[in-house]
């Protein structure tokens, strides 16, 4: 059984791994930043149906959140969105209307089923 003890207070917090994280570059071989591994299509496929299957739980999930929870996942789409003066990359720009997107169906399916 695990151990529940809260952690000490000389033990840094568990972080979630982001691509800032330190070390994170140096950890993994210089080669997985600049020549990827060529995907089969099997794997893209998969990959494909993994993201549809991921896109559609987060809709679930915000079809029960709260307003404020709606609210916040739409500024994080205005956070991942390009600043003025910075270049403004077509993926990034794609991801935030996505997320939007996906908040908007979210809102949809929730008014189908409210009584």
């Amino acid at each position: 059984m695990p151990d529940k003890t809260p952690p000490s207070p000389e033990q840094p917090p568990v972080q979630l791994s982001t691509w800032e994280d330190k070390g994170t570059e140096q950890s993994l071989e210089e080669e997985a930043f600049t020549t990827p591994p060529e995907l089969t299509n099997a794997e893209l496929v998969h990959l494909r149906v993994r993201v549809i299957a991921l896109e559609n739980l987060v809709i679930a999930l915000l079809t029960q959140g709260s307003a404020q929870q709606l609210a916040i996942a739409r500024e994080m789409a205005a956070y991942i969105s390009p600043r003025p003066g910075f270049t403004q990359h077509p993926l990034t720009i794609h991801a935030a209307a996505q997320m939007n997107d996906s908040v908007d169906r979210a809102e949809r399916f929730r008014k189908r089923y409210e009584p």
